[in-house]
């Protein structure tokens, strides 16, 4: 556990899909941004250097063709030229290639190269995508930190055991919210808003942060933070990602389950905290985790689920 604060920015904006060289620059720009605002670490969204959503509209060869490799790979280097510039270190994302298999990937880079890559556990948006099976826990700044990609985070087993691994900051990379599901509420916000954003500026916000967005957001962001007494900074795009309106809601949690920072323009923007260690011990997740009885949940937890799991377990134990 570090004993001293970290500044930490985590940021939006509006990618271009497929277009590499343009949101590379807009992360070269928003860098020296934080950088300048005195931040050591930035964070972007996931898939921010390729986009995300096109993914599904490409052949097999297309997203080989777009995927790249993070040792050594094109992308990792820039960024590394990026942290040199401005002195900062950077989280982004994009589409990995290893041989033939195809990963979505997130990165963290610093002046000297690649520190740590995460490979999503839980892939979709293309049938090619291959499912990451590790978790990533590294060291930054003296800080013990994990990354987990968007659906990720919605298994709270991958969270809690991120944590117990060291994490005590989560990096949450997402593209999310205001797409359809079974939810109540939930839906696509209207493209054309976007078109005419500061005539639309408040039925926009009205939808970003209703039940589509914000609200749902809500809904389980802060619990991850609270019960694991980690600091989580949470990145989303804003704007158009391919087909789809995104809503951004970047913003900073603390161990308390509480917004530090968050962006709330209606484009590209980004916010930063101080993260400060004595929130580690002083929220009640750290309680939490060291009152943990794995004994009597860990069988449970570990075994693959079947509808009569539960009924299978309490049977076997009887006497």
């Amino acid at each position: 556990m570090s004993e001293k604060p970290i500044r930490i920015s985590a940021a939006q904006f509006e990618h271009k899909s497929l277009d590499k060289d343009y949101n590379l620059s807009v992360i070269d720009s928003m860098s020296e941004e934080a950088s300048t605002g005195g931040a050591s670490v930035i964070a972007f969204h996931e898939c921010c250097i390729t986009g995300y959503t096109v993914a599904r509209t490409l052949s097999r060869n297309e997203l080989l063709d777009i995927a790249e490799s993070v040792e050594g790979g094109e992308s990792v280097k820039r960024l590394a030229d990026i942290s040199k510039k401005h002195g900062i270190t950077i989280l982004a994302g994009l589409f990995e290639r290893d041989e033939e298999k195809v990963y979505n990937t997130y990165v963290c880079v610093d002046e000297n190269g690649l520190i740590a890559s995460h490979r999503k556990l839980h892939p979709f948006i293309h049938p090619m995508l291959s499912a990451g099976n590790d978790y990533t826990v590294f060291t930054l700044h003296g800080w013990t930190c994990g990354i987990l990609i968007c659906y990720d985070n919605n298994i709270p087993e991958n969270v809690r055991a991120t944590h117990l691994l060291g994490a005590d900051v989560l990096f949450m990379p997402h593209v999310t919210m205001c797409t359809p599901s079974t939810r109540p509420g939930a839906g696509f916000v209207d493209p054309g808003l976007w078109q005419d954003r500061d005539k639309n500026a408040e039925l926009l916000r009205s939808e970003f942060d209703g039940l589509k967005g914000r609200k749902w957001l809500m809904k389980w962001l802060p619990s991850r933070a609270y019960d694991n007494a980690s600091y989580v900074v949470f990145t989303n795009p804003i704007g158009m990602d391919h087909d789809q309106l995104k809503n951004g809601c970047s913003m900073i949690m603390d161990p308390f389950g509480d917004i530090l920072a968050e962006c709330r323009n209606l484009g590209d923007d980004l916010v930063t905290a101080d993260l400060t260690p004595d929130k580690l011990k002083q929220a009640g997740g750290y309680r939490y985790a060291n009152a943990r009885r794995p004994e009597l949940y860990g069988e449970v937890i570990s075994s693959p689920h079947t509808p009569r799991q539960n009924v299978a377990w309490l049977e076997k134990k009887q006497p």
